[in-house]
């Protein structure tokens, strides 16, 4: 398993993640068998949300009552969650007490005295950069929070944060799949008439822009055709590129959903792929991806499989 920096500020971690978001309707036993064959495949970090479950805090409170990671092991793995989204609407909510009340609810229903990693999940339209800079400010000072992000935010979105928060922002948690690549093939066919490939999307250049200010990708639903239409392995619908995985599978001795997530960490942007899966095997097998080191032939290959033009 390879080990990436997040941020600038010294952070390591696995370059695959184990994230948590579906694990409300599984048993203590389940949980336990999830989360030991991620630490065995070398996955340390564990992403998780105030919103994910049935209930507010609701897979942060499953995960620590069925793990119970004592204070030695605590310091052995990554804690990130994320705050922001008011399932009651849905709506967005980056106010200062919003950020406050939703990490005091983590911290208890992790159990945990500190969260290692905190995103703002999804951009507030209405956000207010001092409030989140008070907020950021607070907690970090308070030892609640040891790193700050974003999910799914544009350039010109972290840049208005900047005008106010005083941390780096470490990590930019966005949608990445060999068939969900718009960060990434907007820029390979930049400047190309008639091409929707082409179309300048979210602001443009994300992906670029985090190499730029040191900012991890996370990407999530990494298997995902869409946007949770279903996954890509094994579907009719995407034959051509499945021939490709399961070629590159058989070459190099790992299963097609390792390939899958080799795509993701071959790119020199070093992002991290969040699984969320609740299937073990599947867990060690996409960790597997790990360490595949694709060739750029085979990269591009994958990538003109999935349907994008390569000029």
């Amino acid at each position: 398993m390879k080990s990436i920096p997040v941020g600038p500020a010294g952070l390591t971690a696995p370059n695959v993640v184990l994230g948590l978001m579906r694990i409300a309707d599984k048993s203590d036993d389940e949980i336990r068998a999830l989360v030991s064959t991620a630490r065995d495949a070398g996955i340390n970090f564990f992403d998780h949300a105030d919103v994910y479950g049935t209930r507010m805090h609701e897979c942060e409170e499953r995960f620590a009552n069925a793990v119970r990671i004592s204070a030695a092991e605590r310091a052995e793995i990554t804690i990130q969650t994320k705050a922001g989204i008011v399932r009651e609407g849905p709506y967005f909510d980056f106010s200062y007490e919003r950020i406050v009340s939703s990490v005091e609810g983590s911290l208890r229903a992790l159990q945990t005295d500190y969260i290692d990693i905190l995103l703002l999940h999804r951009p507030d339209a209405l956000v207010e950069p001092d409030e989140v800079a008070r907020a950021f400010d607070e907690l970090e000072a308070a030892g609640k929070v040891r790193a700050f992000g974003v999910s799914n935010h544009t350039p010109r979105q972290i840049d208005l944060l900047k005008t106010a928060v005083n941390q780096p922002i470490v990590a930019n948690q966005l949608q990445l799949s060999v068939t969900h690549a718009p960060t990434i093939a907007q820029g390979v066919a930049a400047n190309m008439h008639g091409l929707d490939q082409s179309a300048t999307l979210d602001g443009g250049g994300i992906l670029d822009y985090c190499r730029i200010n040191r900012i991890t990708v996370q990407a999530w639903s990494p298997f995902q055709a869409g946007f949770f239409t279903g996954v890509f392995l094994g579907s009719p619908e995407y034959a051509e590129l499945n021939a490709v995985i399961d070629r590159l599978a058989a070459h190099y001795d790992v299963p097609p959903i390792a390939i899958a997530t080799a795509w993701i960490t071959r790119h020199p942007a070093q992002i991290q792929v969040v699984l969320g899966t609740t299937t073990p095997q599947r867990v060690a097998d996409a960790a597997q991806g790990s360490d595949v080191p694709l060739t750029r032939a085979e990269w591009y290959e994958l990538f003109r499989a999935a349907g994008y033009r390569v000029p």
